[in-house]
């Protein structure tokens, strides 16, 4: 038989997994997520007394009710679950329950034989028929526009999984991260693997302290960098400053030297960039620089360099939050952008300033200003629909919705819009207006095109209340997501090989004859 029909005669019941981790709806959802991570599966079958799947809770759910801030040994799973869940038989064709889970989104069907649940499967389990695909020759690859969806490396730092609204960094929910921790736990755990004991923070605390000031043989060229174009562009300026530190520390290319010097490179650049920018955006003001704060975190040390006085709890911790939302976000364009310059032996420093280099750019980093921009465009609640279903009539971008990867509603937007509720934003009941409305004109309108608020939306909510201006907005962003490329570098450099892809020549037929002169 070949292998194609080999693929198409597969079944679901011999890919399936068996006994099914289950909940009751009259359980908890503290019962049922723990269950869910004794297991070590992403999702538990709720079932009847029949054995009959009823309902199913997921990891994309336990999300959701994180951000709500209800208590899970108080909530029923009943309340949370997906109802009348999507299901499947078990003598289907394996490659038929793949196309389908595809086209629906789901990472978690149930089987389910005479209406009794049998099994399970997942996204994992039907990605082994593609172990018995045919090889196809690496110049026949059809690669998608913007490389979207095509695998070019293994990590263990942290990935986007778009289509349930859920992220992670290393084994940890990254939005529970952002709850329940401080900033320099989650470096930690990024550059170390595993979140840091009292005695590992402390040291780890006192590891970053002294890189945080800028060499001295940079500081007099911070104030010409600040002022040398006619604008001040803060990433513009940071990339600069960054190069100019890197080379007067010394950085070596990451293909001469070993992982210890490499971690300290790394450790230095992520604990100077917050300093540089603050310092940059000061002196393009005709201020003098804050020296960094010795016993303040990362997220008050960043305020405090911006007005010398030590800011309001709530609000550091507001923006720290931000910050810790912002670390990595799987293989986006500076992420990829870093690794590849480091796979080619290049060192730290040059990796970290092409970065920023990706991230200037408006697709990647640039909105959450002009998130806010769109609400100073609509100004009072009464414009929202006028407003929205004019722009969408003319096809025009609605900033701070949509995202490359989320199909779904962005984890890190329903997160700081919690935020913003908390510390009691300004804008935060005229944002959510306009979210609600932005959701209502495209249901009406465009039918079938699901937009969800993306991090920008409610990241300039909360910047702009916490009193950072719009022109310092992406480069907070790149204040932690050094760490996320930093930690990518690391990872790049540990098992290294260039990248080097290929690309398929479309031009005239070679080879032309030369004119003469």
């Amino acid at each position: 038989m070949p292998e194609r029909a080999k693929a198409e005669a597969r079944t679901v019941e011999a890919l399936m997994s068996h006994p099914v981790v289950t909940a009751r709806p009259s359980e908890t959802v503290a019962e049922a997520s723990q269950r869910m991570q004794d297991r070590r599966v992403g999702s538990v079958v709720v079932v009847d007394d029949g054995n009959r799947a009823i309902g199913i809770l997921t990891e994309r759910d336990l999300v959701r009710f994180a951000a709500a801030g209800a208590d899970p040994a108080a909530t029923k799973v009943s309340e949370w679950m997906t109802e009348d869940p999507y299901t499947v038989g078990p003598g289907e064709p394996a490659a038929d329950a793949f196309r389908r889970l595809g086209e629906h989104g789901y990472r978690h069907i149930p089987v389910v034989d005479g209406g009794e649940l049998v099994g399970i499967v997942s996204m994992r389990d039907l990605m082994k028929i593609a172990q018995i695909e045919p090889v196809t020759h690496p110049s026949e690859i059809e690669a998608p526009p913007g490389l979207e969806g095509v695998i070019v490396a293994d990590t263990t730092v942290g990935d986007v999984r778009g289509q349930e609204g859920f992220y992670h960094y290393r084994q940890y929910n990254a939005v529970e991260l952002c709850d329940k921790r401080r900033l320099e736990d989650v470096w930690y755990l990024l550059f170390e693997g595993e979140l840091p004991d009292d005695g590992q923070r402390r040291e780890f605390l006192d590891e970053i302290r002294p890189l945080r000031e800028v060499p001295e043989s940079v500081k007099p060229l911070l104030p010409a960098i600040a002022r040398a174009g006619e604008h001040f562009i803060p990433l513009d300026a940071l990339r600069t400053a960054v190069s100019a530190c890197t080379y007067a520390l010394d950085f070596k290319p990451s293909l001469d030297i070993g992982h210890d010097e490499l971690r300290r490179n790394a450790m230095q650049v992520c604990a100077l960039i917050p300093t540089l920018i603050m310092s940059l955006y000061r002196l393009s003001r005709g201020e003098d620089p804050v020296d960094p704060h010795p016993d303040l975190g990362y997220g008050a040390n960043y305020l405090y360099m911006l007005t010398g006085e030590e800011p309001d709890p709530d609000v550091a911790r507001a923006v720290e939050q931000y910050q810790i939302s912002t670390i990595d976000h799987g293989f986006n364009a500076s992420t990829f952008t870093a690794r590849v310059i480091t796979s080619t032996g290049a060192d730290l420093g040059a990796a970290v300033v092409g970065a920023i280099g990706a991230l200037s750019g408006p697709l990647h980093g640039g909105a959450p200003s002009r998130a806010l921009d769109l609400l100073e465009a609509i100004g009072t609640e009464e414009n929202a629909r006028p407003y929205l279903v004019d722009a969408v009539q003319k096809g025009e971008k609605i900033m701070g919705f949509g995202h490359r990867v989320y199909k779904t509603d962005d984890p890190r937007s329903v997160f700081l819009r919690g935020v913003a509720e908390r510390i009691g934003a300004r804008r935060v009941e005229f944002a959510k207006k306009v979210e609600r409305t932005v959701v209502d004109v495209l249901a009406e309108l465009k039918p079938g095109r699901n937009l969800y608020a993306n991090v920008e939306f409610y990241a300039g909510v909360v910047m702009e209340h916490c009193g950072l201006p719009p022109e310092l907005f992406t480069p907070t962003f790149a204040s932690s997501r050094v760490i996320g490329w930093c930690a990518n570098i690391l990872e790049q450099a540990a098992d290294n090989r260039i990248i080097r892809p290929s690309a398929r020549y479309v031009g005239p037929p070679p080879p032309v004859p030369v004119p003469p002169e």
